[in-house]
């Protein structure tokens, strides 16, 4: 019996933001063009991992008067007690230059940071709403809202506010939704080695799906365990899915068989952050969403069931430590480990990560009663951890008695650390160094929560044509983007900047994508796709 089959110009793999972005800027370039999004997901996860994202988009920008247009939560008056500096094309290169170490692809990346205020202004025009971060990436000091870390606009509602208004953008402009509609094998012309549809299995049934361009948005393969351990190692299979389970890598094996596709990019390198030990281990909770994030870090100190120190947690601003501590915290005995914080830094932690319902706080009136406690959810020794802390603080006494001056300031790296003539510890808290003396102390559990994986597909960084292992030449009417794409993220990554990147190279997907159809059918006069939306 032969296999139905039906006709679209455009079909679209992944329904995130890379995803969305892609149809979006392929129904904006070519109106007339008869668009599919399917995803194998039901339609309850709809929006892959950019659901459980806080929204927060990296971009160039010319300073506050250039994101105020964009922005739906900001008073003049607001407005009149906010310092946000230009964010430079220099200043985002040199953050992905030095988070990556020098690995990320040079193309990518610079595609990646020219083109992302113009992106970030294009989803705007399609309907979706971008808000300062206040919350986020912004401290209130001496009565002015300081942002820093070159990561100040999220959208509305986060992640799930992000996919409402993409979802909205593409039912206005005709663009067809897809659920529980899984790719199972991308379809080649013999003659021409042009992709000309994908197979398909929607309730248990094969169809095929005849197109003239595909993109491939399906995310990376964090979701499965046994590709985890192959390529990242034996420990993570025991790391937290932070966000959808339907990313198992199903797509990248499927382009490497049927297409020859060109790995690239970081494959034993993630995307990790401290994450509630007490969150389910195989997927995230689309009512918590982002909220099971742990980065207060910073404000206090992270040990390990030993009650030993091992990162330091002041070595950078948050945005670009806390993709890559998820790892350390997954090295350490038993995968786990306790953030600690003293009264003076716990009003500064974010509500929507801290609060009562959320996190199963530790509290004590003591740094002795607050071990005790731990030493009853995992701790193993009460007396490391306070004489970790003892030692901890008096460091930090002493450094401030040789520097009196060095003000506390969690909007930029303050200088104030562990480190001085007298005292230094093998293992520093390079800013933000406290002392932990002031009661209530509180601790949190955290442990690993795989977000996305860093390797992918090969791709042309001027339209994320995908690029053959065989002939180091683009596989016509094949495209990549979002968490398929490899190349871009090595070891770390600057925070938000997968958004964008989803964006940016979904955006130039899309428009390549309906360029290339419009050829198709230039040079076939009258012809037709065929197939209604």
């Amino acid at each position: 019996m032969s296999i139905p089959e039906e006709h679209h110009s455009i079909l679209i793999i992944g329904s995130g933001n890379a995803g969305f972005s892609a149809a979006l800027s392929a129904a904006s370039t070519s109106p007339n063009a008869n668009i599919l999004l399917i995803d194998k997901c039901p339609a309850s996860w709809a929006g892959g991992n950019s659901y459980f994202t806080a929204g927060a988009f990296r971009t160039v920008h010319n300073g506050l008067s250039d994101l105020l247009p964009l922005v739906n939560n900001v008073s003049a008056s607001t407005a009149s007690v906010i310092d946000l500096p230009p964010y430079t094309t220099q200043d985002f290169t040199d953050d992905l230059e030095r988070v990556t170490q020098g690995r990320c692809d040079q193309e990518l990346g610079r595609t990646l940071v020219v083109e992302s205020n113009a992106t970030i202004k294009w989803l705007s025009e399609q309907g979706v709403r971008f808000q300062l971060s206040f919350n986020r990436q912004a401290y209130r000091v001496d009565g002015r809202w300081k942002f820093w870390g070159g990561l100040h606009i999220k959208t509305q509602d986060g992640g799930r506010g992000l996919i409402e208004d993409h979802m909205a953008a593409a039912r206005r402009l005709g663009v067809r939704v897809c659920f529980d509609t899984a790719a199972k094998q991308i379809l080649v012309d013999p003659a021409s080695g042009a992709v000309n549809g994908v197979l398909v299995e929607q309730e248990g049934q094969e169809r095929i799906i005849r197109c003239k361009a595909v993109v491939l948005a399906a995310g990376g393969f964090e979701a499965d365990s046994g590709l985890r351990k192959k390529y990242l190692g034996p420990e993570w299979e025991r790391a937290r899915v932070r966000g959808t389970p339907y990313n198992t890598g199903d797509l990248l094996d499927v382009a490497i068989r049927d297409v020859g596709a060109k790995r690239a990019g970081d494959w034993g390198g993630c995307h990790s952050v401290a994450w509630d030990a007490n969150a389910a281990p195989d997927s995230g909770d689309r009512e918590i969403g982002n909220e099971f994030t742990k980065s207060g870090y910073p404000l206090g100190l992270m040990v390990n069931v030993k009650g030993e120190r091992f990162v330091d947690e002041g070595v950078d601003l948050r945005n670009f430590t806390y993709a890559k501590f998820g790892r350390e915290i997954l090295r350490q005995e038993g995968g786990v480990a306790f953030q600690v914080w003293d009264g003076k830094v716990i009003p500064l932690l974010r509500d929507e990560e801290y609060r009562d319902g959320v996190v199963e706080k530790i509290t004590a009136n003591s740094m002795q009663e607050l071990a005790e406690k731990c030493a009853e959810v995992g701790l193993r020794s009460a007396d490391v951890f306070v004489e970790t802390i003892s030692e901890y603080n008096e460091a930090v006494c002493q450094h401030r008695e040789a520097h009196p001056d060095v003000k506390f300031d969690p909007s930029l790296k303050d200088g104030l650390s562990t480190q001085s003539a007298k005292k230094s510890l093998k293992l520093p808290k390079s800013n933000w160094a406290l002392p932990l003396d002031t009661p209530p102390f509180l601790a949190v559990k955290v442990a690993c929560g795989i977000t996305f994986t860093f390797g992918g597909l090969a791709v042309d960084p001027d339209t994320a044509a995908v690029i053959s292992e065989r002939s180091n030449t683009n596989v016509p009417g094949l495209f990549c983007v979002g968490e398929m794409m490899g190349g871009l993220f090595y070891g770390n990554y600057p925070g938000g900047s997968g958004l964008t990147s989803g964006a940016v190279f979904g955006r130039i997907a899309g428009r390549a994508a309906a360029r290339l159809v419009a050829d198709e059918k230039e040079m076939k006069p009258g012809g037709t796709m065929g197939g209604g939306k």
